[in-house]
């Protein structure tokens, strides 16, 4: 039997299907290898930042290290123990190279590694972060778009002008006046600190987070006393955080409800309820997560002065009494450690808003 001309072996006419394919899966590893690269190359412009500012900051670190009474040879030792004495490519050269063994140096603060220093006070700051975050995804999300469905009304004006207040007013502002009026007037919450004095050091350590660890070993009352604690800091950064995502979310829903397919889903007549949560929210869906990841990297980079100001033992805590001490390693590596957060939230932000948007595969 005769197989009719220009019929390729995908079925289609010269392959036509299979071409298709071939081109989808050649600008799909196309857009995979672009975003390595991205990422990659935006990894090595951080640590290339973070190399200058330790060497330009007009503190030395021998010095930090040894002090200002040590003798010329000892300094002298020092100095090419870190490599200081080499070249300053040869130096950025060695800084890459223990980055990628996950060498940060050693905290003059605490004379522990810094990724270890890290390692112990970077769960409670996420720990703080994720409950505010969980807080303010919870009721930004629903009031975005509520304020969306009755655009300009006095439900919507409010949400925009406790908005404006909560992206205005600074967050070190708002925490003291939360520990004025709750801690010091009214005595309804907890002081600074993480836990009661009570509780400290009954919980043994496992995740780092104070709520989760004291939640695995089942004492409960620790629990309660660590959440009172968390509970100030968090509602203060989740109302600031809240601000954020109503407002992003607003405008996100009213350019959806703009489109025809908003129009069809009303003359076919469909909830208010079904066309905000199913066909406003799934056409926003991406969009916002992309907002809500650079939202929840900032919340991480935003603890530090809500830390400093609650006492909380968490990262920012730990950068600010490393900027006093004049600890760079610690600085410089904590730093780091941030960036490197913001670009895995980025990209994951990115890959979860080409699974859910289809017109963002299209451009990629």
């Amino acid at each position: 039997m005769l197989r009719r001309p220009g019929r390729g072996p995908g079925g289609g006419a010269d392959g036509a299907p299979s071409g298709r394919r071939g081109l989808a899966l050649a600008s799909r590893g196309k857009s995979i290898a672009s975003t390595l690269l991205t990422v990659l190359a935006t990894l090595f412009g951080l640590a290339l930042l973070t190399f200058v500012i330790g060497r330009t900051m007009p503190i030395d670190p021998v010095l930090a290290i040894v002090g200002d009474r040590a003798s010329p040879e000892v300094e002298a030792a020092i100095r090419e123990e870190l490599g200081l004495d080499r070249s300053v490519l040869v130096q950025f050269g060695i800084y890459l190279r223990d980055l990628l063994q996950g060498d940060l140096g050693r905290s003059v603060m605490t004379g522990d590694p810094v990724m270890q220093d890290i390692l112990r006070f970077f769960p409670a700051s996420m720990e703080l972060a994720t409950t505010a975050m969980v807080i303010a995804l919870a009721l930004g999300v629903p009031l975005g778009m509520l304020a969306a469905a009755h655009q300009n009304s006095i439900f919507d004006n409010v949400l925009r002008v406790i908005g404006l207040l909560g992206y205005s007013i600074p967050v070190f502002v708002l925490a003291l006046i939360c520990l004025l009026v709750f801690y010091a007037k009214l005595g309804i919450a907890p002081g600074t600190g993480s836990q009661g004095i009570i509780y400290q050091g009954m919980v043994p350590p496992r995740t780092g987070m104070i709520t989760v660890d004291a939640a695995l070993d089942g004492q409960w009352g620790a629990f309660r006393d660590a959440l009172s604690y968390l509970a100030m800091p968090a509602i203060l950064l989740a109302f600031i955080t809240l601000s954020m995502i109503v407002r992003m979310t607003r405008a996100f829903m009213l350019e959806a409800l703009s489109g025809e397919y908003i129009v069809t889903a009303r003359a076919k007549g469909l909830s208010q309820a079904r066309i905000l949560w199913r066909h406003g929210l799934g056409n926003i869906a991406g969009r916002l997560l992309t907002v809500l990841a650079v939202i929840y990297a900032s919340l991480l980079e935003g603890t530090v002065l809500t830390e400093t100001v609650f006492s909380r033992p968490g990262l920012g805590l730990y950068l600010t009494r490393s900027l006093m001490n004049a600890d760079m390693n610690a600085v410089l590596g904590a730093t780091l450690v941030i960036g490197i957060v913001y670009v895995t939230l980025n990209l994951l932000a990115d890959l979860g808003q080409r699974a859910l948007d289809p017109r963002a595969r299209g451009r990629a």
